[in-house]
């Protein structure tokens, strides 16, 4: 009998969690298997990664990290609230500019189009942000309601961390269009976006926007926002060429080969937003090191570089400071020239100055 009331309990709490997964709306939404069907990236009922990529999920590692997680480190986040430089939107400025809003959210104007790139600006990259990690800093550079109109919002990939349902639905009234790789749209439409206000594409499509031309690259990372999606929409970095500019942005990846053939195809880059930080040994496949992070700006060809996804959030265990004391050690080794924006900083892509102070060694 007890071992029947236990049976009946756990499948009970299994019902109530498949049902959670389902309806909670931050879970998103389904992908219909005829948009990804004719990907070449697509196979056996999920996305690929052009070369294998295998993270360590046995038990011993797994019960390892959550010890460390669960243990923590008193330098993974600041010691103080961080603040954000306000910013000041500038009239009629045509130059291509980019305003880092912590993590991976970038606020990119390039030939009088207004993009915003995985704009997470929650508090939490978790589907129940009360109970998630919180942001290092309480207030955004600018209010939601304050933004510009944006002419696109451009993502990455569906994770938590860079897909955020209360971010999309504040914005979804701000963007006239949202770019994203295939299958995110089905998230984009579930949160009452318009399916004609959503543009879906895979690798190496090219494609003219406003009189720039966007092309989705290769990333090496993986997807999914519950346990019954896993791989089953794509994840990208993605280029955006004006008439001026030519910038790159990474996503989340893992080193790899796509960064040469990124370079190779479309470089050199005015400027990288490259992925610096929530790493560890144990998934180095779909995070790189600082150091590799500055081999790929070199391989796509970058002239300046802004280490983005990190000083927002904890999702590794590392120092807060490492990804960039890391990356700043690496550059001066290579001779890259780095930017340091503080959170809501500009950066003036064609500036002879651009910010390069340890801003994140004060206090």
């Amino acid at each position: 009998m007890a071992l029947i009331i236990i049976a009946a309990i756990i499948g009970v709490i299994l019902t109530a969690a498949y049902m959670v997964m389902i309806y909670y709306p931050s879970f998103g939404g389904r992908t219909p298997k005829n948009s990804r069907q004719n990907s070449p990236n697509y196979a056996n009922g999920k996305f690929l990664n052009q070369i294998p990529t295998v993270m360590d999920n046995s038990l011993r590692s797994t019960l390892s990290i959550l010890g460390e997680f669960i243990k923590g480190n008193p330098r993974s986040k600041p010691g103080q609230e961080l603040l954000s430089e306000s910013l000041q939107l500038a009239q009629g400025v045509q130059d291509t500019k980019v305003t880092w809003f912590g993590h991976s959210a970038v606020l990119l104007e390039v030939n009088g189009v207004t993009l915003f790139l995985d704009p997470m600006l929650g508090t939490s990259p978790s589907p129940f942000p009360i109970i998630g990690g919180r942001r290092y800093s309480k207030k955004l550079p600018i209010e939601i309601r304050d933004l510009p109109s944006l002419d696109a919002v451009l993502l990455s990939h569906d994770h938590y961390d860079h897909l955020d349902y209360g971010s999309i639905h504040a914005l979804k009234d701000k963007a006239k269009r949202f770019i994203v790789p295939l299958g995110v749209g089905a998230h984009l439409i579930r949160w009452g976006i318009e399916r004609e206000r959503i543009e879906e594409h895979d690798w190496w499509e090219e494609f003219q926007f406003q009189g720039l031309k966007l092309v989705c690259t290769p990333a090496r990372h993986f997807s999914g926002r519950s346990l019954l999606d896993r791989n089953s929409t794509l994840w990208c970095s993605w280029v955006i060429s004006g008439d001026t500019s030519n910038i790159f942005f990474s996503g989340d990846s893992g080193y790899g080969p796509h960064f040469v053939e990124i370079g190779n195809k479309y470089g050199p880059f005015d400027l990288t937003l490259m992925e610096c930080g929530q790493y560890d040994t144990r998934w180095a496949a779909i995070h790189m090191m600082p150091e590799q992070t500055i081999q790929a700006h070199l391989d796509v060809q970058g002239k300046l570089m802004i280490p983005i996804h990190w000083a927002a959030f904890t999702l590794a265990l590392h120092d807060w400071t490492d990804p960039v004391e890391r990356a700043w050690a690496a550059a001066k080794e290579r001779g890259t020239r780095l930017a340091t924006p503080k959170i809501g900083e500009t950066v003036f892509v064609h500036s002879l100055e651009y910010p390069s102070s340890p801003w994140w060694r004060q206090g």
